[in-house]
């Protein structure tokens, strides 16, 4: 894969340089008076984007983004404040967000060219999941992970993040399953990539139980690979879906991680059961205070995968608790949660389908579909490399493109538009489970696009699934239109409280 170059050839800043600076911020931040002064200076000008007017969002969603800001500032200063941010994670954060996306590069921009060939922006990351085999066997997991063979070889993988990091200026990857840990092709695994591509940062979601001593330390060396470790809350809840002795295995990793310095990130499946513990004060004072973790995605389980079910759903009211809950542990304690459906305020909607900001899913077979949780595709990677084409054939599709047509009419804007007012209710923003008739429609347009799996294909052709979920986004609108109204339409939004410097 010689065309795919790790190292693009307009960086300004050499290794050496970003070495030097994660050398000084880690010496810096053992200094207690002299990264707070940093961090009150950084407060300060993620505070001032409120002083900025905008038309484009309502000023309440610019709250929520000034909230999440000063959240991954909690984290980094947590990080530092601790002791838990290694050197090689360090420098690989600076590279891949001071480098790749603060500072000026030289020349046109990936992103710019892509832009000049389709009149838009592309997505910002990508989902991997390179294989579906998994040494766990959870509830309800959305892949419907086990013994499986199925598996993208080496090549392609290493195509599809060089050519994602090259055409559209992709820095950012997040890798999912079945386990990552578990992948192995031409004696090549994820960490392999990681070390392949150091312009690049990776974030895994594992269960944890295959990071033994020499895993961590791999990553810990490699510094630009952060696992997010899968729980359901504490030990009870988390041993009943994922099997006995889990919860103490993942911890024991948590344990590994931080003596290498990796950064650590957990990750939660809310569901009717859990909703109320999974961010519980037991659960965040354990993971953020006791075991390093600085940051957290929260998932909501969604009825695909091993034997989907509307019952294992969250209810409407459970889900704008969980809402406020997530947000008031941004807003008040500053803890970075990323959950891809209540933290839509944030990220102007729905993430699917390759728009600016958002994402693809690249399974296991090659499949490309417009998130995780919509196990519906009519391109293959696979295929469309065979056949000579790239990732642009692919992010081309009409598919993908009503999808973003959707996202847009609904309110979701390039950086250069305004939604003028018009942005629909982004704290129901989900295509497939929000505004399930919708996204019908849109497959109804498209008899190419094919379901990935049995699951997938028996949940389109059962009509009380899309029963349900059309009741379940009736009910979800009828509860939060309201709240998106008044607090997003007419009002100003909840600033974040102060910070508390460590």
């Amino acid at each position: 894969m010689s065309g795919h170059n790790a190292h693009p050839s307009n960086d300004h800043f050499s290794n050496r340089t970003f070495a030097a600076l994660s050398w000084g911020a880690r010496t810096l931040g053992r200094v207690g008076p002299v990264r707070r002064a940093l961090a009150d200076h950084m407060e300060r000008k993620i505070r001032a984007r409120a002083d900025r007017p905008t038309t484009r969002h309502p000023a309440a969603v610019e709250q929520d983004k000034i909230a999440l800001g000063l959240g991954l500032l909690g984290a980094a200063e947590r990080g530092l404040a601790t002791g838990n941010l290694g050197a090689p994670a360090l420098r690989a954060l600076l590279r891949n967000l001071y480098g790749g996306v603060l500072v000026h590069r030289g020349g046109t921009s990936a992103k710019d060219r892509f832009r000049k060939r389709h009149g838009q922006t592309p997505g910002d990351f990508l989902v991997i999941s390179p294989g579906k085999a998994c040494n766990l066997r959870c509830e309800g997991c959305y892949a419907n992970s086990g013994a499986h063979r199925e598996k993208l070889s080496w090549p392609v993988f290493e195509r599809i993040v060089g050519e994602a990091h090259r055409e559209w200026g992709t820095r950012f990857f997040v890798i999912s399953g079945g386990e990552p840990l578990a992948y192995r092709d031409e004696g090549k695994g994820v960490l392999d990539l990681a070390e392949r591509f150091p312009d690049c940062f990776f974030i895994m979601y594992t269960n944890g139980t295959l990071i033994d001593d020499k895993v961590a330390r791999r990553m810990g060396e490699l510094g630009n690979l952060s696992p997010a470790l899968s729980v359901e809350g504490m030990k009870e809840t988390t041993d009943a879906r994922r099997g006995d002795g889990v919860f103490d295995k993942v911890l024991a990793a948590m344990e590994r991680l931080r003596r290498e310095g990796v950064i650590i990130g957990i990750s939660l499946t809310a569901t009717r059961r859990n909703a109320q513990e999974i961010l519980s004060d037991e659960v965040v004072d354990l993971f953020f205070e006791q075991m390093g973790v600085l940051y957290a995605f929260v998932f909501h389980y969604m009825p695909i995968g091993r034997a989907f079910t509307l019952e294992l759903m969250m209810t409407p009211e459970q889900r704008l608790e969980l809402f406020e809950r997530v947000w008031s542990l941004i807003r008040e304690r500053h803890i970075f949660i990323a959950d891809f459906w209540n933290s839509a305020t944030a990220s102007n909607g729905c993430l699917a389908g390759g728009r600016a900001g958002g994402y693809f899913h690249i399974n296991w077979n090659g499949d490309v579909a417009p998130c995780v949780f919509l196990p519906y595709a009519p391109k293959n990677v696979n295929e469309v490399f065979a056949s000579g084409g790239t990732l642009d054939d692919v992010w081309t599709h009409p598919f993908y493109a009503d999808i973003r047509r959707w996202q847009r009419e609904y309110g979701y804007r390039e950086a250069q538009e305004s939604c003028n007012g018009r942005c629909g209710n982004w704290i129901a923003p989900c295509l497939i489970r929000d505004h399930h008739a919708e996204f019908m429609k849109i497959m109804e347009g498209h008899p190419d696009v094919r379901p990935l799996d049995d699951d997938a294909g028996a949940a389109l052709a059962d009509p009380a699934y899309h029963a349900g979920l059309e009741q379940f986004d009736r009910d979800y609108e009828a509860l939060t239109g309201p709240t998106w109204e008044k607090r997003y339409r007419q009002g100003t939004g909840i600033p974040p409280a102060p910070m508390k410097r460590r």
